[in-house]
């Protein structure tokens, strides 16, 4: 079967892609409904007193839905007890059983909450971490097994009304799905595929679907490969949003914002949990952030611009650049900051070019550090400094202004890109273009911008510019952190630049710009936490563990570390991950290099130790 590569309504205009609508304990999602929001417990299920606060906690920060693991039968069954403590309380809210590994449990648990997710990766199919081949008649076999093994769960869910979610991880496709796809997106796309083929074939259609990955750009791809998928298939499922094993603090933020936003600005979504290494109540206002943060485009004016078919949504690759000095073509993208933005220290921080708007005596200028001013400045008072670049505005670019050798700067916005301008750039192999926009729905504007670029063979690089006025660092982290991130995903951008009018949080631009250069895994400059959110199923304190491994390793700025509270999704999550550190049993930790295990059953209290040993025994380790 051939897809196309239209996997939403429009790339240039918002407009949710209509889902169908799933009764979830009566509050539904999907069709016109909002999009909701949800977080799940860490507690022990058996333990009744503490999961029932901590849902309060959760519903009383505002969740639509309460998610619990259930990873055996006696946690399915006090889901009961639960849920009754809850009622009596006078909470309402729909509650979700987490199944994985037994099937059992699913069952138990579909008779009392109101949905129940299951994992196509190690729910029914065979997960044993090995490399096995399968006969065509052997896959087929093992489906028919699925199947089989499904249908009890989908009668108890008929009875009951209670919808499911097919819910894949990146992390734990199963054995079978590996030896035909790989770890891959259309992996993950064809495990939940089966999946609903097999309850639409049974007519269960309270389903919802999730693809879930702690790599923002699996992520993204696969659920844009789900919907036009499922759009060949005739099928409109709503869709989970999640990047899993987010991380904690600004990292989880700016990562999570990075994967969910993507989507969210294409008009896909029908609910999101944000999964932070956190108490579950602090993910639910990250999560309300972003949703209002694309509710209020709805009435944006289309963006006339063709954007079809030019670029392979369901895979990276990055748009072809010529390399400028150190900007494009196979450089690392560069960020540029704003003098203002950190006036003590500007020279210091690890941005490649400062921007300064005036010649204030003030200024400073470093020789090891590259500047950008405008026009007339750089002309009148910078010319012969060999780190200082002129800045362009489109009219100056085309009639005004004397040109550097071998670096000039030009911003541009999508009217701005007519045909006098593309003639003018087709040619100019010493010109970086600029790409800003004030359009409320930038995410559009910019990308119809870079498809003209696309479309018309221009090959300058380009930095994707934005600007705001916000006085809350988290809002800003979740707004810039979508905004940029999409783009990057699709491979559009050779750096970033972002301004923030506000005052107060300006010296974190920088910071900001790096951590949405690592989350869109293209520029590493810090020490990578791949941290899951915890839940019952944790074999250890995450939030202290990874507090404890971050300041003993924050310094090693070339690794990624993998936190895992347990084997469900630990070593597959943390597949790229240079060292592990995972959860086998209570106070037992087993630690990998790579996706190899090295150490097994450690008691924790040692574990972190071993950890630093084994990264110095593999060379990796430096002094701080």
């Amino acid at each position: 079967m051939s897809l196309s590569f239209k996997y939403c309504n429009s790339l240039t205009e918002f407009s949710r892609f209509v889902t169908k609508e799933v009764n979830v304990g009566g509050v539904c999602m999907g069709g016109s409904n909002p999009i909701r929001v949800q977080s799940m417990t860490n507690t022990p299920t058996l333990d009744t007193n503490a999961t029932v606060e901590q849902c309060i906690r959760i519903v009383n920060a505002g969740a639509d839905y309460v998610r619990i693991t259930a990873p055996g039968v006696q946690d399915a069954q006090n889901l009961a007890a639960i849920k009754s403590s809850l009622r009596k309380r006078g909470y309402k809210t729909p509650l979700i059983a987490d199944i994985h590994f037994n099937p059992q449990a699913a069952e138990v648990a579909a008779a009392i909450v109101e949905k129940v997710r299951i994992n196509p990766g190690n729910y029914a199919d065979k997960k044993r971490f090995e490399l096995l081949e399968y006969t065509d008649v052997e896959y087929k076999l093992e489906l028919e097994r699925i199947r089989e093994r499904l249908l009890p769960l989908l009668r108890i869910c008929k009875e009951h009304g209670t919808a499911i979610r097919i819910g894949v991880n990146h992390g734990s496709l199963s054995d079978r799905i590996m030896s035909r796809y790989g770890d891959t997106p259309m992996g993950m796309v064809e495990a939940a595929m089966e999946f609903l083929r097999i309850c639409k074939n049974e007519g269960f259609d309270q389903l919802v679907v999730s693809l879930k990955a702690s790599n923002t750009r699996i992520m993204v791809q696969a659920y844009r490969l789900l919907v036009a998928t499922m759009m060949a298939e005739d099928m409109n499922y709503p869709l989970h949003l999640g990047v899993t094993e987010a991380g904690d603090g600004e990292d989880g933020r700016i990562k999570s914002a990075v994967g969910i936003g993507a989507l969210l600005a294409d008009g896909l979504g029908d609910t999101v949990r944000v999964s932070l290494t956190e108490v579950p109540e602090l993910e639910i206002p990250v999560a309300k952030n972003l949703v209002d943060y694309f509710s209020g485009r709805k009435t944006n004016p289309a963006i006339d611009v063709v954007c079809e078919e030019q670029k392979n949504p369901f895979e990276y690759k990055k748009r072809e650049s010529i390399a400028v000095e150190n900007v494009g073509g196979n450089n690392t993208p560069i960020v540029i900051v704003d003098y203002q933005s950190d006036i003590t220290n500007a020279a210091h921080l690890p941005a490649e070019y400062v921007f300064f708007a005036t010649r204030a005596e003030s200024i400073v200028l470093k020789d090891n550090k590259r500047y950008i001013t405008s026009m007339n400045d750089w002309f009148k008072y910078f010319r012969e400094k060999k780190n200082v670049f002129p800045f362009y505005t489109a009219a100056q670019y085309l009639f005004y202004g004397p040109k550097h050798p071998h670096l000039n700067f030009v911003v541009l916005s999508l009217s701005e890109m007519d045909e006098r301008m593309i003639e003018a750039l087709k040619d100019d192999r010493r010109t970086v273009v600029i790409v800003e926009t004030f359009n409320t729905n930038g995410v559009a504007e910019q990308r119809a911008l870079l498809y003209k670029m696309l479309a018309a063979s221009l090959t300058n690089p380009v930095i994707i510019n934005r600007n705001y006025c916000e006085y809350n660092l988290e809002m800003f982290q979740i707004k810039a952190a979508a905004d940029v991130g999409l783009l990057l995903i699709d491979g559009l951008g050779d750096g970033i630049w972002i301004r923030n009018a506000a005052e107060s949080v300006q010296k974190s631009i920088c910071a900001l710009s790096l951590g949405i250069l690592q989350a869109t895994r293209l520029r590493m400059s810090k020490t990578e936490y791949i941290s899951c959110p915890s839940c019952g199923r944790t074999m250890f304190d995450l939030q202290a563990t990874t507090a404890r491994i971050k300041q003993r390793t924050s310094h090693l700025r070339h690794l990624k570390i993998g936190i895992m509270g347990c084997i469900v999704n630990g070593p597959g999550e943390m597949a790229d991950a240079d060292y592990g550190y995972v959860g086998a049993a209570a106070g037992k930790v087993t630690l990998y290099k790579g996706k190899e295990v090295v150490r097994k059953n450690i008691p924790s209290e040692e574990a972190v130790d071993q950890l630093i040993d084994l990264i110095r025994e593999h060379g990796d380790w430096v002094e701080p």
